[in-house]
């Protein structure tokens, strides 16, 4: 006899995903973007009146056009009056805080419907604006009350780290994707051919998903070797090695309790249960981390999701990594305990023939990466890969920031074995976890922690990461040919060198 179900648990009953790549296809505004991806996770669900019958409509922070309520704008082309409007602020991990924080309201009875949106439309607007054209989207009135604002609005980096150029992403991550090849002890060719495997694999898999942006699998030689389509952004990323933002793309995710599921008339076989949400944040500045490789908010997020879900990594079937970069799918998957932190074994990545790869979706360079909602499309295609393998158990996670905030997610057709969903933010550990100082005003002689070159218009310059004697850690830079020439070819990663009031790294 199959076991009664809490008609509070939390199930993703509908999904949608909408991409508009033809260009004499009429391209959609983000809030019409979100609003059809909605319509077609209505139509997903198999239910009826949904979509009018939301509790909550929240939607994910968008770039490419500016609503003064887009929670409100998206509850209106639904025919929603929800008694909650709500909008993330910008970080790639809140569509997953969004979803954990979703389904906790619905276990506790605060809500039974509960829709999730973002979408956005960069590649429309990037062309209009080529052209010198502004477009003709829908705008709010300065009367329109603003949304409930979800996430944490401090700035990223401090004055002294943007002064620094700690600031872009795509100059962060080229540092962790070094120090993480120091740790492991590859070399600078066997590292190369490393990270080429791993996206190679994931350009796999987005060659089979019809939700892709690009689906032509390349190998690895194609994605990190710099040519004129695959120039070299940061050292070790060429651009295919980085998130693809140029893309229009909507994605949605219903979620509701068993009950209301029930009262929509939703098949059985349209249900994904979730079973255990984690949520935390690394120290917020990078300067204060212990290291560069490392993430103890997703190890202890992750830690909380597997013991709430009652499973471990081997029970896992499918994953899907948050994947800006290689270096976050890298840490990830050792945060997770999926690869142990020594291993150097490419096949291990989710190289091609791995048992497991590290995404559903393809990724964030090949699936596309529109901004802060990349994390919808990956639970959406999570949601369908496992109702088509009914019973096995799906693992999604969501990365803000510079591997900064976090957020794990498990589920699986078949109910769970707690009997109710269950949500963990262990903030308090990670705060009281070791932290570095750092030295700004430092002169003398440094270790080399990380180094990275950063390629721009018609120069290039290095960013590079030091500690002091004390251990503090001290942000520099070199404009020097030979110095940038060893960073890309040799390993600087222990290396003495000397800095200079002005940052000006020399190697002794």
């Amino acid at each position: 006899m199959a076991l009664e179900l809490d008609p509070r648990l939390p199930i993703i009953v509908g999904t949608g995903q909408i991409m508009i790549r033809d260009a004499a296809t009429e391209p959609l505004e983000p809030a019409e973007l979100m609003a059809e991806a909605l319509r077609r996770a209505e139509t997903d669900s198999g239910g009826t009146g949904l979509l009018t019958s939301a509790d909550q409509v929240l939607t994910v922070s968008e770039l490419s056009w500016r609503y003064r309520n887009p929670a409100l704008a998206v509850a209106e082309r639904i025919g929603a009056s929800p008694r909650r409007l709500a909008t993330s602020v910008v970080g790639g991990n809140l569509a997953g805080v969004m979803v954990a924080r979703a389904a906790a309201d619905i276990q506790a009875g605060a809500a039974d419907v509960i829709v999730i949106t973002g979408g956005e439309a960069t590649r429309t607007r990037s062309r209009l604006r080529k052209a010198g054209l502004e477009p003709e989207w829908s705008t709010q009135s300065d009367s329109v009350v603003s949304p409930e604002s979800i996430g944490d609005l401090r700035p990223l980096v401090n004055e002294m780290e943007s002064a620094r150029g700690v600031q872009l992403p795509v100059h962060v991550y080229p540092l962790f994707e070094v120090a993480l090849r120091a740790r492991l002890g590859l070399s600078v060719e066997g590292h190369i051919e490393r990270i080429g495997s791993l996206w190679s694999a994931f350009s796999e898999v987005a060659s089979t998903n019809p939700n892709a942006w690009l689906r032509t699998p390349l190998s690895s030689s194609e994605i990190t070797t710099p040519s004129a389509e695959n120039r070299m952004i940061a050292w070790p990323y060429t651009k295919r090695l980085c998130s693809n933002n140029q893309v229009d793309q909507g994605a949605a995710v219903i979620i509701t309790s068993v009950a209301a599921a029930e009262r929509a008339g939703v098949p059985r076989d349209q249900w994904v249960f979730l079973h255990a949400g984690a949520e935390a944040i690394d120290h917020w500045n990078v300067s204060n981390r212990v290291d560069l490789c490392s993430s103890p908010a997703l190890r202890t997020a992750g830690r909380d999701a597997y013991a709430l879900a009652g499973r471990g990594p081997d029970d896992i079937k499918y994953f899907d990594l948050y994947s800006c970069f290689p270096s976050a799918v890298q840490i990830g998957a050792i945060e997770l305990g999926l690869i142990p932190a020594t291993d150097t074994n490419d096949e291990g990545w989710g190289g091609i023939g791995a048992s497991r790869p590290l995404t559903v979706t393809g990724g964030m360079t090949f699936a596309g990466g529109p901004y802060n909602n990349y994390v919808t499309h990956g639970l959406a295609t999570m949601v369908d890969t496992l109702r088509d393998d009914a019973g096995s158990m799906g693992l999604c996670t969501a990365n803000g920031g510079y591997t900064t905030e976090h957020a794990v997610l498990l589920a699986s057709t078949e109910p769970p074995s707690a009997r109710a969903y269950r949500h963990s933010n262990p903030q308090a550990e990670v705060d009281a976890l070791p932290r570095v100082d750092y030295d700004d005003a430092w002169v003398g002689e440094v270790v080399i922690e990380s180094a990275t070159v950063v390629f721009e218009d018609v120069s290039k310059r290095s960013l590079i990461a030091t500690r002091t004697p004390e251990g503090q850690r001290s942000w520099g830079m070199s404009t020097d040919a030979d110095f940038m020439n060893a960073a890309m070819t040799t390993e600087l990663v222990g290396t003495r060198a000397q800095r200079s009031a002005n940052g000006t790294i020399t190697l002794d």
